[in-house]
Order: C-alpha cells, then structure tokens, then sequence
C-alpha cells in the first residue's frame, strides 16, 4: 500500500562494523549519526558487530570502546532514536545500563529465530530502563512461518514495541520473506520489521517484499555496508520506496551524499558478492562468519566454501564463531560430522 508510513532503521554503525572489522573512531561515529540523522532516519543502531560486550578474542577487538562510540553519536543525533544490538550471552543487562547512560535510548534485544525465551529478562530490563525496545529473531530461514509467530509472540508478551525478522544469512527469496512476514503481521498486535542481507543479490527485493506484507521498519545501511556481502543499501532502497511512493521521511538525495562524501575512506573494500558471501547465501550461514572463515581457512589451507557448506550443513548459528576452527581442523583433517 502506497502512501504507508515506513521507519528506516540504519544500522551501518553496528552491522557494518563487521566489514571494517569494528574499527569506526569517534569522529567516524559522529560524522555519520550526524548525517543520518539530518536524513530522517527513524533508527540509528551502533554497537560492536556482535552487540554490546562482543568486543572479545571470539568475535573481535573494537578499535574504539563502543561505550565511547555511544556518547559520540549521541551528542549529534537530535531527531532520532539511538539503538544498540543486544545478544542475550554476550552482551550483559549491566552492559545495557552502561549504554542508557552513554545515550542510547532503545535496544534490539537479538535471539535465535527458535530461542525468544532467552529475551524475557533482557527486553524487561530495558523497559525498565524506558528504552524502546525490539525484539529481533535472527537466521529467520531456520524456522517455517507458524513457528516464527509462536516466537514473535512470546517477545510482544514480554514487552517488545515491535518485532524484526532478520534474514541474516542473506539465503532467502522474496516469497520465503513473504510468508514470514505475513505469518507476524497477521498474528501480532505490534508492528513488524525485516533485516536483510546481500549474499544473493535479493537485500532490496527482500526489503521490499517484507514491506509489502506488512512490515513498517526496515534495515539498511550506507553503501550497504555489512557482514557478508552487506545489507540492503539505505540509498537504493530510500529511491525505490519513493519511486513506489511510501511515506520514508527520508532525504533520498542526502543519503546519496553521505555514501559519495563520508563512506569511502572508512570502507576497507568495496561491498560486493564475492565468491564466499555468495556461498554464506548459498549455504544458509550466519553472515559474520566470513571474516572468521577466511582466516580459518588460511590457518588449515582449505577452500573457504567448503568450511562453508559445512557450516551450513551442520546448522551453525550466530555465538557459534568459536566452532569454525574445530570445524576446519576436522576438515583439514578428512572428517565431517555425521
């Protein structure tokens, strides 16, 4: 339906944060909340790639204590929310207080798409904080449609404002994306959100069928930046979604700059489908494990897109990153799990 208001929530300071492997600065935060925000965007989510806490040996050292990444943002972003990715395991309710107080006023609570259980404590704690809060179920093509709403349901029960499908292994195709967000939009009381990512070329087709079922908050990122092949590009989709006339709030021409001016000399290498995010797509793996397939498979001497498969066989999902090496070293070593 044309003319439906829709929240766009970038997310290039937290998913993106993968691809530069977590080492935006302060005046990079800055520059680009700033801008941002002075686009329109509804949601600006900033974090370690992982979330809060992820900063570690397992999942990779921030440059720059995101706590401080936090506080910069905050002193330039005046019109929209600024959110933090939470994964119930990593990151701590003491953690999230910690980020209330640096300036964050809403938090995406990050679960399994089969474990919204873990997010009870977690999503109450934020509440309690005064934080709008998500509630956001990850590697969505792991689950069918009826049992995703049953996970949905148990986060609007524990206070969730809306709840964010994320498709973060970048394996599904418009109709997969389709039947998932009906099935919430269908049986929730509260809006519905979608998360993409690039690995088959289908971010923007995703984004766009998610939105045509019903979803009114949708994921991107400035030049598309992201684990993987990245996310829906927020300056693609911000063109498509006027040309199809939705009410975005967005400055389309504004965007464009900031990826023209701001992102090129923060990014380490241009956002495309390579062969190994390809495979992530392919595969059906969890989107931040490339960077961790790479260096595992130039420790062992294998091709990357056969730790892939692997990992894709045996149904690895996001908090596993410490199994990618056992997985190589019994490949290199002519095992498979049976």
């Amino acid at each position: 339906m044309s003319g439906r208001k829709i929240h766009m929530v970038d997310t290039t300071l937290r998913d993106g944060s993968h691809a530069v492997r977590h080492n935006f600065t302060e005046a990079q935060a800055s520059a680009i909340a700033g801008a941002l925000d002075g686009c329109g965007v509804s949601i600006i989510e900033i974090s370690h790639g992982d979330g809060l806490g992820g900063s570690s040996y397992t999942y990779g050292f921030s440059q720059v204590d995101e706590l401080r990444l936090i506080e910069a943002a905050s002193r330039v972003v005046k019109n929209a929310r600024l959110a933090v990715l939470l994964l119930p395991g990593i990151g701590t309710i003491e953690r999230l207080e910690e980020a209330r107080a640096a300036g964050a006023d809403a938090v995406r609570v990050a679960t399994h798409i089969t474990e919204a259980d873990v997010s009870a404590q977690h999503i109450a704690a934020a509440k309690k904080l005064g934080m709008f809060v998500t509630g956001f179920l990850m590697l969505a093509h792991m689950s069918e449609p009826d049992a995703i709403l049953e996970e949905a349901l148990k986060m609007e029960s524990y206070g969730a404002d809306y709840v964010n499908l994320a498709d973060s292994a970048g394996y599904l195709l418009p109709d997969g994306v389709r039947e998932r967000v009906e099935a919430l939009t269908g049986g929730l009381r509260i809006p519905v959100g979608f998360h993409a990512h690039n690995n088959l070329a289908m971010a923007v087709a995703n984004s766009l069928a998610a939105i045509e079922s019903g979803a009114t908050y949708v994921d991107a990122t400035l030049c598309g930046l992201g684990a993987g092949a990245g996310n829906t590009q927020i300056e693609v989709l911000a063109g498509v979604l006027q040309r199809k006339g939705y009410d975005t709030g967005l400055d389309f021409y504004g965007l464009m700059d900031i990826a023209d001016d701001i992102m090129p000399p923060i990014m380490q290498r241009p956002q495309v489908i390579d062969t190994g995010s390809l495979m992530l797509g392919y595969a059906g793996v969890y989107s931040s494990f490339l960077l961790h397939v790479y260096s595992a498979a130039q420790k062992f001497n294998l091709e990357p897109r056969d730790i892939l498969v692997e990992l894709g066989r045996r149904k690895m999902i996001g908090g596993q990153e410490d199994m990618i090496v056992d997985v190589s070293y019994q490949l290199s070593q002519g095992r498979r799990q049976t």
